[in-house]
């Protein structure tokens, strides 16, 4: 995204990637926020799986499944890298599928080497996820407690349900998100907390449960970056002819793990900056626009994960509230499109509490006119096909 804006404001770009499009592990979700940003995600002719049906599991073990008013359209990341790659050749950037194994500053500009050959830049910009080379020379390495590890499957299916399951003590979460051909089903902790077999075998467990024969899928691991709110204050984000975006930068959700929009977003504020020749301005965007957000979330992440809400935990809680309540639903439809804040999520939540208890009073007593929705079977789990 950076080098295609770039490319298209008449700067010369050399965009090095080792791997160029290939199937990296990730859930692979863009929302409606995403897509309504970057209309062509939605336009291009690509394979993509447009779902809107959730299912949420809590703790407890206690499912939900709810409509989303906004689709989510998950890409298999080898086909979304293949279509941005697209996007920054036909603006005329140059690709180059080298991998660079070493930046020096030298002067006014930097030098770049690979196994191969050598390029000079007036300016650097880092992609290359949370745990890459680099960081130590710009800036300094994550810790373990800013990290997140996931581990998960590609597995042959099909399915128009996205699930999501919360684990006791697991400052995670399981995820099954069907793309056009298989699914990526995945599982994330903290670093600190679960080691990758760990998360492994808790995965293996609950995809034998649902039926899942991973046997033959392909496995995967990845490291995540989930900010402590002090870290994203701290860490430097650019410098004299540098900058970080996206995971490089720490820019992934602390809560749900989306990091995207905030890969798109990032390239296309410091592509603003440099394009006015402000390349001083990039942190100023991005407290403008997302990173308040991140930072919240940060803030919030022990609690959503860790907390009580109303005398129960606030995962089991929120599971509750949906299944019984259509405003609550509308609010969970909202956060998962990307449309609903954190900044001003209690304001709603205290404003709709009333009736969200209302309805969930009537949904308990089996009223008429209670909405309740369709929830799924601990005996019988859902079948992916």
């Amino acid at each position: 995204m950076a080098a295609a804006l770039l490319a298209q404001g008449n700067h010369r770009v050399v965009l090095f990637d080792e791997k160029l499009a290939w199937e990296k592990p990730c859930g692979g979700g863009i929302t409606h926020k995403a897509i309504a940003s970057w209309p062509f995600l939605a336009d291009a002719n690509v394979e993509r799986n447009w779902v809107r049906e959730c299912e949420l599991v809590s703790p407890s073990g206690r499912p939900v499944s709810f409509r989303l008013q906004q689709p989510i359209a998950i890409f298999s990341r080898r086909i979304l890298n293949a279509l941005v790659l697209d996007c920054a050749r036909n603006a005329g950037a140059e690709i180059i599928s080298e991998r660079i194994i070493q930046i020096v500053r030298s002067g006014d500009h930097w030098h770049l080497q690979s196994n191969h050959a050598s390029w000079d830049a007036d300016y650097v910009i880092i992609a290359a996820g949370a745990r890459n080379r680099f960081r130590k020379q710009f800036t300094k390495p994550f810790a373990p407690e800013d990290l997140m590890v996931t581990a998960g499957y590609f597995i042959p299916g099909r399915s128009q349900l996205m699930r999501i399951q919360f684990l006791p003590d697991l400052h995670g979460y399981i995820w099954i998100f069907p793309r056009s051909d298989h699914f990526s089903a995945g599982i994330c902790g903290k670093m600190h907390d679960k080691t990758t077999f760990e998360l492994r075998k808790i995965l293996e467990r609950e995809l034998d449960r649902l039926r899942l024969d991973y046997s033959n899928g392909q496995f995967y691991s990845h490291i995540l970056p989930s900010l402590r709110e002090k870290t994203f204050s701290e860490v430097p984000l650019d410098g004299e002819g540098w900058a970080l975006i996206g995971d490089a930068a720490g820019f992934v959700d602390p809560i749900t793990g989306e990091g995207l929009y905030y890969a798109l977003r990032s390239a296309e504020l410091l592509s603003q900056a440099l394009l006015a020749n402000e390349p001083e301005c990039y942190r100023e965007l991005l407290r403008q626009n997302f990173l308040p957000e991140l930072e919240l979330a940060a803030k919030m992440a022990d609690r959503f994960y860790c907390g009580t809400w109303m005398g129960e935990s606030v995962l089991d809680r929120t599971i509750q509230f949906t299944a019984g309540s259509a405003s609550f639903r509308r609010v969970m439809s909202d956060l998962f499109a990307g449309t609903q804040g954190y900044r001003d999520l209690r304001r709603r939540l205290y404003c709709t509490l009333p009736r969200m208890l209302a309805e969930s009073l009537a949904t308990a007593l089996n009223l008429p006119g209670s909405g309740n929705v369709v929830t799924g079977s601990e005996t019988n789990p859902l079948i992916f096909r």
